[in-house]
């Protein structure tokens, strides 16, 4: 395997946004920056930029209840043809959004999250295909979620119901419906994102050409749902967090703490140990003394970088309604078993690994391969783990590329 040197300083990707490169000039930690809001939740009334919304009425859930009304928000690109044969749905992870590609601006607090794909000219061509991303239902940037109105004209906060994956999917058929799609030339997502494109293909089988599931399971493991358990947890202990009813919370008396400490804890599973020793090392941070003093290692302020960023940008209830459904994703469910539901989807299926990803790691893409009747296994050569789809543009444009081929 050519297995490429890693670079000590590179513009680390992570899910869902751009961040600076972790090490910064030697010199001590900086000033507090403004408070951080109680929540980081798209609210109406705050601007729109490129979103677009569609409201859906109610929605059954899975697991019992209803939604009384559900928007989602959404965004496109490029445009439908006349046939109505070119459309592709990205589906994002936990703490992505639908602004896939584009710059930051209002209404959009970073940058697109996979700018490098998708756009005019680029893999996912926004000049041939018409591109839709919509924000997840749960989310927390225009569709409905806890940070959103209830009837009664307060935020749903600890009062929102649970909702699943096919729950998050069914709303997305719904929203496939108003556009007047009425088949996917391709669903691809990564993460959480490929939860929901393994979904689609076994609700809505004649609605998709192609899957293409990245750095994804059929099936969370015990593994996952332990990361996940401690993440949770962490939200949950912050007295701020207040039972998931904050939103009236002055800045910086919000649940940022343990919202900041779940960030964390999934962020070091986004990163190989390979990448974080080669890259920090037991280097101290700048002129900090780790030793007795107080001081952070290297690693722990880059840590706490992507701890304070998502705080600012995130909604700690989405942050557990998501991940909660994350937890009982599970494609064989009620279909007889995981390799029953795969044996089922007609369509081509890529399954799209990291090698070094510890996280979701190769096994679990290759199952899907392999239980797929028209499966394709790929693997990217990466060091830098489950965020390797996001940083390995050399690797990642081929495999697209050839699927994209032969639809």
């Amino acid at each position: 395997m050519n297995r490429r040197a890693i670079t000590v300083d590179p513009v680390t990707i992570e899910k869902g946004e751009q961040s600076a490169p972790a090490r910064r000039s030697p010199g001590r930690r900086r000033a507090p920056e403004t408070p951080i809001p109680a929540s980081g939740a798209w609210r109406d009334g705050d601007p729109v930029g490129e979103r677009r919304f569609v409201d859906l009425g109610p929605l059954h859930l899975e697991a019992g209840g209803r939604l009384p009304h559900v928007r989602l928000a959404y965004q496109t690109w490029g445009e439908l043809n006349a046939a109505g044969d070119n459309a592709i749905l990205v589906l994002h992870a936990l703490t992505g959004d639908a602004h896939v590609t584009g710059e930051a601006g209002p209404g959009h607090r970073s940058p697109g999250w996979w700018s490098s794909t998708v756009g005019p000219g680029k893999t996912i061509d926004t000049d041939r295909f018409f591109v839709v991303a919509p924000n997840v239902l749960g989310g927390c940037q225009g569709s409905t979620g806890p940070a959103s109105d209830a009837p009664n004209g307060t935020p749903w906060g600890s009062r929102f119901p649970y909702v699943t994956v096919r729950d998050q999917v069914a709303a997305e058929v719904e929203l496939a419906d108003r556009l007047g799609i009425g088949q996917w030339k391709l669903v691809i997502g990564a993460s959480m994102g490929g939860h929901r494109v393994l979904e689609w293909g076994l609700i809505a089988p004649e609605r998709v050409a192609a899957l293409a599931a990245i750095a994804t399971c059929a099936q969370t493991s015990a593994d996952q749902i332990a990361w996940a358990h401690a993440q949770i947890g962490a939200i949950r202990a912050d007295p701020r967090y207040r039972g998931g009813d904050y939103y009236d919370a002055a800045d910086g008396d919000g649940p940022h703490t343990g919202l900041g400490i779940a960030r964390q804890i999934a962020h070091t599973t986004y990163r190989s140990a390979e990448e974080l020793d080669e890259r920090f090392g037991r280097l101290p941070q700048g002129g900090e003394n780790p030793l007795g003093g107080g001081g952070r290692f290297a690693v722990q302020s880059y840590l706490d970088h992507h701890a304070d960023k998502l705080a600012r940008r995130f909604d700690a209830n989405s942050y557990v309604v998501l991940t909660e459904s994350m937890l009982t994703h599970d494609i064989g469910r009620d279909r007889g078993g995981v390799e029953a539901a795969l044996a089922t989807l007609p369509m081509p299926t890529l399954a799209l690994a990291v090698r070094s990803d510890r996280l979701f790691p190769p096994s679990q893409s290759a199952r899907i391969a392999r239980g797929a009747p028209h499966g394709i296994y790929r693997e990217l050569d990466s060091p830098y783990g489950h965020d390797g789809f996001l940083i390995e543009d050399d690797q990642l444009v081929p495999i697209l590329a050839e699927l994209l081929s032969v639809l």
